[in-house]
């Protein structure tokens, strides 16, 4: 199983100082490149007060727009960017990346079952890592808890397209469509296994044509998609959205603001996610990004991490340090056996993300 429970990770003591080299403490600058709204500016005033290292951060909305930027520069601009692991292939495949030094990683301050797992989703590539896990999370089912009420153990990917919510859903194009495979295939449905289709290019046509009939089917029940998190929340907060496949990032920030938004794993497994750290291959201040990994592998940091955006972190013992809300949250999105029914995302490889987009743009023009 990825994850630890909360009570084996807080038994691990935080690591520091934040030194790199015997003798040596960390100064100059960093930049770094991550998902908007992921990092705040008190992450990166701690990070500062703790290592005397100047952060900059810029960030983008999603993992193509990541993986344009740095294809246009030859891995060059940044110190530290922050993908999802199973599309860090893709940066191996393009040389983008470089391998992580592992001896310069406080890796006692990491979940050793994220580190353990993310090997073989695409975190290291030709028997070298290139991946150090930060944080993990879900896409699911957020609801209106008045006017789309769910419960565990009943609510269904296919509850998206109940005739009762037409109108009213938010999705994003590329994964609805693995959430409609997923309902498929729990009906038996589906030509082949779904993740039968992330390896051989004729079972996934096989699959999206299937697919693609049911989602253009329901496409009316859609209001808004949705390819970034201000988008995602602003489907409930402005337009009128009771129901959507989301992030729970955009679930944990509507509930925040007092909105009636609840976040809970449906019977198929929620689409499981990893992301972490990653070293551009023309990164210009080596030492500096490892002195951001190893300061972000404390409980107070994980802890800062997670309360602002509400994804969870895989710094031992940052559960210890989470507001009331966030716990709550964690709770009311994965009750009963829903840790275990995971769906974690396959690596992606570049074949596969063509023929996604393919069938993503069948899905909006339809």
């Amino acid at each position: 199983m990825l994850l630890q429970s909360a009570a084996a990770a807080a038994g691990v003591a935080s690591v520091g100082p934040f030194v790199l080299r015997e003798g040596h403490a960390a100064s100059g600058s960093v930049k770094i490149f991550s998902w908007a709204g992921y990092i705040s500016p008190d992450m990166l005033a701690d990070f500062e007060k703790k290592t005397g290292v100047k952060a900059t951060l810029t960030e983008y909305g999603t993992n193509d727009e990541l993986l344009n930027q740095l294809k246009a520069t030859g891995g060059a601009g940044f110190d530290i960017i922050h993908p999802t692991v199973d599309r860090v292939p893709n940066y191996v495949e393009f040389e983008l990346v470089q391998p992580i030094d592992e001896a310069k990683v406080k890796w006692d301050g990491c979940l050793k079952s994220s580190v353990e797992g993310s090997a073989g989703m695409g975190g290291v590539v030709g028997g070298k890592r290139y991946f150090a896990p930060a944080d993990w999370g879900t896409e699911a089912l957020a609801y209106d808890m008045k006017k789309a009420p769910l419960a565990y153990g009943t609510a269904s990917y296919g509850d998206l397209w109940a005739p009762a919510n037409a109108g009213k859903v938010t999705v994003r194009g590329h994964s609805s469509l693995i959430g409609i495979a997923l309902w498929l295939e729990s009906q038996g449905k589906l030509p082949h296994p779904v993740r039968d289709q992330f390896k051989d290019e004729a079972k996934a046509r096989a699959n999206f044509d299937a697919i693609l009939k049911v989602a253009a089917a329901n496409k009316k029940s859609v209001a808004q998609f949705w390819t970034n998190e201000n988008e995602a929340q602003g489907a409930f907060r402005t337009n009128g959205c009771v129901i959507g496949q989301t992030w729970d990032s955009s679930a944990v920030a509507l509930r925040k603001e007092g909105l009636p938004v609840r976040f809970v794993a449906p019977k198929e497994g929620a689409l499981a996610w990893m992301e972490g750290f990653a070293i551009p291959k023309k990164a210009e201040n080596l030492e500096n990004a490892y002195a951001w990994i190893n300061w972000f592998y404390t409980p107070e940091a994980g802890a800062l991490y997670t309360n602002h955006s509400g994804i969870s972190s895989t710094a031992v013992g940052a559960e210890a340090h989470l507001t009331d809300l966030n716990k709550q949250f964690f709770a009311d999105a994965y009750p009963g056996d829903a840790l275990q029914k995971l769906w974690w995302w396959p690596i992606q490889e570049a074949w596969y993300v063509s023929i996604r987009n393919e069938y993503q743009d069948r899905f909006l023009a339809a």
